[in-house]
This record gives structure tokens, sequence and C-alpha cells, in this order.
């Protein structure tokens, strides 16, 4: 991978990354067409960290407001008795807690099937499946749920559903905002409040994982093929920082208005074009994935 083609991953990346429409598949699929393989874990865990930066631009307040609360809160400002320490009369503690819920499942299935996320799981035939079934699923979702709740009725099971939305991420083709999203609207809640939500949940595992890739890239750097170096990772993992605010900016607005429809539409004709490139050659389901066998 070159300096210009990592550069363009990033753009990728950042187009995809908060949209339900999965953004490991995008830069996945538009590695291999570029590169002739995966791009790899490790280069797409850090370029995230570029777009999730972003995310904490954008939701700096609010990121500030549930750190100082949950901080408050675990220290007895609100209160001695456990019910304080755990936010009962404040919002953003409490949401502060939500996400540290939400986080446990990615982070316990990232742990313990590590190795299959970063080979069997990048297989493109199981990315086609994903985007497609949970294409459907989103577009189902959507048309039929309530737009009820807001992030002020979460509660500790919405958190545990929106964990295993975003565990399920872990599956190329998913999408971390498409699985968090579907989830949140499957329970009630409002568009808009199921994409913040999504954004809120990703910072802790994009980051933790970001940091342990990027820990593991610097070790084993001489062995991943496709790695482009630090300087372009850089880069990339810059530009995916600046397009990606604005496609915060972008989204946030398109679903206080539409509906989900189109990208559930897009994601099931993506898995239809993928799966004939892969039925004709063009594609390779496992080119540049390591071997499952290897450790």
């Amino acid at each position: 991978m070159n300096f210009f083609q990592a550069i363009f991953l990033g753009l990728v990346q950042a187009l995809t990354e908060y949209l339900p429409v999965s953004s490991s598949a995008h830069v996945r699929i538009v590695g291999d067409l570029m590169l002739g393989g995966d791009p790899g874990a490790a280069f797409t865990a850090i370029i995230q960290i570029g777009t999730e930066l972003a995310v904490l631009l954008y939701f700096r307040h609010d990121i500030w407001n549930i750190l100082k609360s949950w901080c408050l809160c675990l220290a007895g400002k609100e209160g001695k008795d456990r019910a304080s320490r755990f936010g009962a009369h404040n919002k953003d503690a409490r949401l502060g807690w939500y996400i540290i819920i939400a986080t446990i499942p990615i982070l316990i299935a990232g742990v313990l099937f590590q190795h299959a996320i970063e080979t069997t799981l990048r297989n493109l035939w199981i990315t086609v499946a994903m985007l497609f079934v949970f294409g459907v699923i989103l577009w189902i979702v959507d048309d039929r749920a309530r737009q009820v709740k807001t992030l002020d009725d979460m509660n500790t099971k919405d958190a545990i559903w929106f964990g295993i939305g975003q565990m399920l991420a872990l599956i190329p083709g998913v999408s971390r905002s498409g699985g968090t999203i579907t989830f949140g609207r499957a329970m009630g809640y409002k568009r808009e409040a199921a994409v913040r939500a999504a954004f809120l949940m990703a910072i802790p595992a994009v980051f933790g994982a970001g940091i342990l890739e990027a820990v593991k890239a610097i070790k084993d750097v001489n062995a991943d093929a496709m790695f482009p170096g630090w300087g372009a990772t850089i880069a990339a993992t810059v530009v995916a920082f600046v397009v990606g605010y604005i496609v915060i900016i972008g989204f946030l607005k398109f679903v206080s208005t539409y509906s989900y429809k189109a990208f559930a539409i897009y994601r099931i004709a993506l898995a239809v074009i993928v799966a004939i490139l892969l039925l004709c050659g063009v594609l390779s389901p496992l080119e540049g994935i390591p071997v499952s066998g290897n450790a």
C-alpha cells in the first residue's frame, strides 16, 4: 500500500464510519479492488481513531458533561448512597454508566475472538451476508419501530442491548453504527437518539481497539505486508478526522428528517454487487487475510 492509497482508504473510512453501511466492509472491499488484498485489521483500526477524534470534537460538550457528572457522582458529590453514586439523580452520570455497560460486550468478544476477527470473519462472503441481512433488518425495524425514547429514557437493559448491537459490529459488514442504531430503533429510540447513542458508545471501543492495534503494529510492523508505514497511516488518520467531522454534521441533519431506508437499500445493493464480483473472480474472499490456523 502506498501513500496515496492509504489516503484514499482514510477518505473511504471517513465517508462510511458514521453511516449504517459498515466502514470496515468498505475499507475491506475498496482495499481488495485497489490493492489486491485486505488492508489489514491494524491499518483499519488505526484510521478509525481519526473518525473517533472527530466524534470527540463534535460531542465535546456532551462528553465533558458526562465525564464531569460521572466523576462527581462516583466521588459521592450527589450523595453517599449507592444509588446516587450510580447516577440516580443525574442523567449525565447515568449515561456515563450506560456507556460503560454497553462497552462490556464488545470488549469481551474482542478479547475472546480476536484471532477470528482478524482472520476468518474478514472473509468477503461473510461481509456480503452481513451487509444484506442487516440491511433488511434495518429497513424493517426502522419502518415499523416507534419513535418515543430519548437518551434520557435509557436503562440498564437498553444499554446491554445497545452493547450487543455494537458487539456484532466486530463482524465486517454489520457496521458499528448500523448494529447500534438497529437495536436502538428496535427498542423505540428516536432516530437522532439512536445515532447519538451509537456515536458516544463507540468512543471507548474504537479508541481501545485503535491503541491496541497501534501497539501491535509497532511490534509487528515488518510482518504486515500491507501496512503502508506510519507516515501514510497518520496522514490517512488525519484525512479520516477532517472529513469525518463534516460527515457527522450532515448525517445528524439527515436523520432528523429522513428514515434509514436509503442506507438499507444501499447495503442490499452493495451486497449484491460484491457477491457478483466474487462469483466472477474480480474479488477474492480471502485475499491478503492471514490463515486462521496461524497464531
